[in-house]
């Protein structure tokens, strides 16, 4: 089974030494890479790093603002690396205006992005599940009115008391990547495998589904490489169970 890795998870090296961090991550059996920031390196470079390490790029976290203002050259470096998507790590959707126009211009570009090969997707945390002081589900508004896709955060979701399975049912379709994450409730995040959140059953379900897994691990503990080589190793025993 090939697996990715959101690279927040070590952040603590990639800003440093991207090229490192990624030889790193290839090494350990990572697949699939997302980005979350590309730290003044071009296109062409990365390019070059995923290549040379084997790596296929599904997106990068960015914020959206860089698309809506300067699509042609956001759509550009997110082609040229190879990725599939341009998603939306989150947004500020407090408000109901403030909603309404993030829903508004996600729509103009949309249409954009699948024009040049491309999606665009949001990705959840908790809070987008809660009820606002004005009323709404900030989820729920998306599903309804905007076009884009999403990326299912299963761990946030399950934080905020969803199934996370159900929520993927109910997206079928619209699901652009699931992220593969543990921990407790409140938050706090633990290597995969080390939590309480669903993840064998996730990660059962993106496999019966053809779902794209992206580990993502926060904790540092006591490194960002220490934490996903843990992670990886984990699935790797549930792969060898179940002898995928």
């Amino acid at each position: 089974m090939k697996y990715g890795l959101q690279m927040y998870s070590v952040r603590d090296l990639t800003g440093k030494d991207l090229a490192m961090a990624l030889s790193e991550v290839a090494e350990m059996g990572y697949h699939y890479i997302e980005f979350a920031g590309f730290f003044g390196h071009s296109a062409e470079d990365v390019r070059a790093m995923l290549d040379k390490n084997g790596l296929v790029c599904t997106g990068s976290h960015s914020d959206w603002n860089w698309a809506y203002n300067n699509f042609e050259e956001a759509a550009a470096y997110h082609k040229k690396i190879g990725a599939k998507a341009f998603i939306i790590p989150g947004a500020d959707l407090g408000t109901k205006a403030k909603l309404d126009d993030f829903i508004e211009k996600t729509n103009e570009l949309v249409p954009k992005f699948e024009a040049e090969g491309l999606e665009l997707a949001y990705h959840n945390h908790s809070h987008e599940f809660y009820k606002t002081a004005e009323g709404y589900v900030i989820h729920d508004e998306l599903q309804a009115r905007s076009k884009m896709k999403f990326e299912i955060d299963t761990f946030w979701a399950w934080n905020a008391n969803l199934c996370p399975i159900d929520l993927l049912k109910k997206l079928e379709g619209r699901v652009s990547v699931v992220h593969l994450k543990d921990g407790v409730k409140g938050g706090e995040g633990r290597s995969v495998g080390l939590g309480d959140a669903p993840v064998k059953a996730v990660r059962e379900y993106c496999i019966k589904n053809n779902l794209l897994m992206i580990v993502e691990s926060e904790g540092l503990a006591p490194t960002g490489l220490s934490e996903v080589r843990r992670c990886i190793e984990f699935l790797k025993l549930c792969d060898r169970a179940e002898n995928i």
